[in-house]
């Protein structure tokens, strides 16, 4: 029978998985602090959006506060590295340990090159591979410029009108033979050989793959879902599967596969509806006491119907939705505050004015009456991450009276504090 769990408990055990459940730690974040954070996580989801600030750095500011950013390049460019790009919950910094299970797993054919003509994609990827076994790491532009034009017969203006270099590029990264060695400032590519990230990386399918961990999906499946779960501690099936969106089928069989092993234990929560499995490690804390402004892109949010079953929190990203029928904003963050999500806020770093813009601020129904008082530190916490000088609320929302009164009184008690 399914060990009995209140969603209070429920609710404690997803945020101790996430790192969310505390108080963050004073002092200084130390780089080892941010490679713990990012071991427990397992991956962290890049974007393109760069309103506020990109989206994998913003995990480790919910979770640690204000640490220096830079360590996280030194994370993914020196080796050994501790993160690598990958696919997994979409474009990722993935674990490195984790890139040969996701290269039997992932299936992103689309974003590349294979309806492109064979031949036309061989001759690209062989001069592709040439370059970059006997140059630097290159852009896509970069290579293009190397390569010359080449013609891609299907002109089928498709995805984002890349040319066909960049998709030949985007078709080896996903079969795992080109990698991203690092980001330029524009946030473009730096592409090379997996072999150089990786080294002695054996690929399923290549000479020395007929044995070994790299050649059995099924084990591959049960450690991804076996990491999904640790850093959901719990969750059904489709939760696991969704975290680095791996099938559903097979993902079900991995889940049996792990609790004949003892790594899942069935459990029933109280209004929760659904097969649920908590993982062996996962830790249930009295209470939880932590604050985090969220990422669009954070973990904890990336599958929404459990989002609403844990905390009653219906979450819809309104970045592609026009204007006019956005009902919350453009980007907009979740503010968890102890055990549960109480408001929504739409940012925006205005960095030619030094200011952190809040444009809209959101109570939930039942939010407690230091939200807003809350909120306001975190505003300010998060505009000294990112070097602004003031926090301004446009009076759009339920929450921006009070949240602006707030940042107000900060603003006052840090000046009478530190006077000048």
């Amino acid at each position: 029978m399914p060990a009995p769990l209140s969603l209070d408990q429920a609710r404690r055990i997803a945020l101790a998985a996430q790192g969310l459940d505390k108080v963050r730690p004073a002092g200084p974040v130390s780089a080892r602090a941010v490679g713990r954070t990012f071991a427990r996580l397992h991956l962290v989801q890049i974007d393109s959006v760069n309103v506020l600030s990109r989206s994998h750095f913003l995990p480790f500011f919910s979770r640690l506060g204000n640490y220096d950013r830079s360590i996280l390049a030194r994370m993914a460019a020196r080796p050994p590295r501790r993160m690598m790009e990958y696919w997994a919950h979409e474009a990722s910094f993935i674990r490195p340990d984790h890139f040969q299970d996701l290269v039997l797993w992932q299936n992103r054919k689309w974003v590349g090159a294979s309806a492109m003509d064979p031949d036309v994609r061989n001759a690209v990827a062989a001069g592709v591979l040439d370059a970059l076994s006997t140059g630097r790491p290159m852009t896509a532009a970069e290579l293009t410029v190397r390569l010359g034009h080449v013609e891609d017969r299907l002109r089928d203006n498709w995805g984002w009108n890349w040319n066909a270099v960049k998709r030949v590029l985007e078709h080896l990264f996903e079969e795992g033979l080109v990698s991203a060695d690092s980001r330029t400032e524009s946030f473009e590519r730096r592409y090379t050989l997996t072999a150089r990230v990786l080294p002695g990386t054996v690929l399923p399918g290549t000479a020395g793959s007929a044995t070994g961990r790299e050649s059995d999906p099924a084990a591959a499946m049960d450690r991804l879902i076996d990491a999904a779960a640790q850093a959901h501690g719990i969750g059904t099936v489709r939760c696991f599967a969704d975290y680095f969106r791996t099938p559903m089928r097979a993902a079900a069989v991995s889940v049996g596969h792990l609790v004949e092993a003892g790594r899942l234990q069935p459990v029933a929560v109280a209004g929760w509806d659904r097969a649920l499995y908590r993982h062996v490690e996962a830790k249930l804390p009295r209470t939880a006491t932590g604050r985090a402004l969220l990422s669009p892109f954070d973990s904890l949010v990336f599958e929404r119907r459990r989002l609403e079953e844990l905390f009653g929190f219906h979450y819809r990203i309104e970045i592609y939705t026009p204007e006019a029928k956005r009902r919350f904003g453009y980007y907009v963050l979740p503010f968890l505050l102890r055990d549960g999500i109480v408001a929504r806020v739409d940012l925006k770093a205005d960095r030619a004015g030094g200011t952190l813009l809040a444009r809209a601020a959101h109570a939930e129904p039942g939010a407690p009456a230091d939200t807003a008082v809350e909120l306001a530190a975190e505003l300010q916490l998060m505009a000294e991450w990112l070097g602004l000088d003031r926090v301004v609320v446009s009076p759009a929302g339920d929450l921006a009276p009070a949240l602006a009164e707030a940042v107000a009184e900060a603003v006052a008690g840090a000046a009478a504090a530190y006077p000048l």
